[in-house]
C-alpha cells in the first residue's frame, strides 16, 4: 500500500465527520516530514502548565520563549504542535500556516492536591480564532472527576466538530480507586482509549501500557481469550484492537525524560505494535535545539520505515 492509499484508508474511518473535521484530519496527516505516511509525530508543550516552567524548560532555558517552541516543531518536521491558548496566542498570528495547531483546551497544576482533574481554560472560539486545526482535551478516567470531564467533552466535541476542527483527546486513567501502577495496567490504558473513541475523538493519545493487569477478575480474562501481552508491541496492539478494531488513530506519549536508547527501543516497540505514532515532548525540547531536532528525526524515520 503506498502512502496516498494508507492516508485515504485512514480518512475514509472518519467519513461520518464533516467536510471541515474531516479536511483538518488530512492536514494533520499531510504535514511535515511524515506527510503521507498515516503516521504522525506530535510536539506538546503544555508541561508549563502542568508541571511548572522550572522542572519544564530549565534544563534548556531557551524554552522559556514560546517562539522556541514554534520553531522546533516546524524544524523538527513534526505534524502538529500542542499546547495551551498563552504559547499558541504568542506565535500563531506568524507560524499557523508554517505548522498545524492544536489548542489544549482544559489543562491541570501541580499546585493542586485534590483528586485528578482538569480544569477548562480556553475555549473552542480561541482555537477558532487562532487558526488552530483541531482542540486537544484530557480526560482522567477513573477519577471521581471523570463524569464532569466526559459531560465537558461531548460538549466541546459537538462544538468543535460544528465549526470544522478535529479532536484530540488525551484520554490517561488516574485517580479515585486507582493504584499508581493501574494507570499503566494493559487493561486500564487499553479500556481508557476505547472511552476516547466512543467519545468521538479522532485522535487518541494514551501512554505506553505495562504489562501488569489491575486486577483478578482482569487477569482471568486476559488469561481465558489469549491475549497476548508479554512486550510492548503485544499491549500496542492490543490498543489499537482496542479502538474500533484500529479504525481510530491512536499514539502514545513520550511520557517523563529519559535516556535515547531508551526512548528508540520504546519506539521501535510501539511502531511494531501498529501505534500511528508518539507526542513527544520533555524528552525533544528539554535537550538543546540540535540534538532535539536529531532525535525527533530519528524517532520519525521509525515511523516511515514502518
Amino acid at each position: 500500500m503506498n502512502a496516498t492509499d494508507r492516508v485515504n484508508e485512514i480518512l475514509s474511518w472518519y467519513q461520518h465527520e464533516n467536510e471541515g473535521t474531516l479536511g483538518n484530519i488530512e492536514r494533520l496527516l499531510m504535514s511535515g516530514y511524515l506527510s503521507g505516511t498515516g503516521k504522525l509525530v506530535i510536539l506538546p508543550v503544555d508541561q508549563g502548565f502542568e508541571h511548572g516552567p522550572a522542572k519544564s524548560f530549565a534544563p534548556n532555558p531557551d524554552g522559556y520563549d514560546p517562539e522556541y517552541h514554534f520553531k522546533f516543531g516546524i524544524e523538527a518536521g513534526c505534524n502538529a504542535y500542542a499546547a495551551p491558548l498563552g504559547f499558541l496566542e504568542h506565535g500563531a498570528k506568524e507560524y499557523a500556516d508554517k505548522i498545524p495547531l492544536i489548542l489544549k483546551l482544559n489543562n491541570s497544576d501541580s499546585l493542586y492536591s485534590g483528586d485528578p482533574t482538569q480544569t477548562m481554560t480556553s475555549t473552542v472560539e480561541d482555537a477558532v480564532r487562532i487558526g488552530c486545526a483541531a482542540v486537544g482535551f484530557s480526560i482522567y478516567p477513573g477519577s471521581n472527576s471523570s463524569p464532569q470531564m466526559y459531560s465537558e467533552l461531548r460538549e466541546i466535541t459537538r462544538e468543535a466538530k460544528s465549526k470544522g476542527l478535529a479532536v484530540v483527546v488525551w484520554s490517561y486513567p488516574r485517580g479515585g480507586s486507582l493504584k499508581k501502577e493501574d494507570e499503566t495496567a494493559i487493561d486500564v490504558v487499553s479500556y481508557a482509549a476505547h472511552i476516547a473513541a466512543q467519545m468521538g475523538a479522532d485522535i487518541i493519545k494514551i501512554k505506553p501500557p505495562s504489562d501488569y493487569i489491575s486486577n483478578d477478575e482482569m487477569k482471568a480474562v486476559y488469561e481465558k481469550n489469549n491475549i497476548p501481552i508479554s512486550t510492548l508491541s503485544d499491549r500496542v496492539a492490543h490498543c489499537i484492537k482496542s479502538s474500533f478494531d484500529g479504525k481510530r488513530i491512536v499514539i502514545f506519549s513520550g511520557g517523563p525524560a529519559k535516556g535515547t536508547d531508551e526512548i528508540m527501543k520504546e519506539i521501535k516497540e510501539i511502531s511494531n505494535g501498529g501505534g500511528f505514532g508518539s507526542i513527544v515532548g520533555r524528552n525533544s525540547f528539554q535537550r538543546p535545539f540540535n540534538e532535539g531536532i536529531s532525535l525527533m528525526k530519528d524517532i520519525m524515520n521509525i515511523y516511515k520505515d514502518s
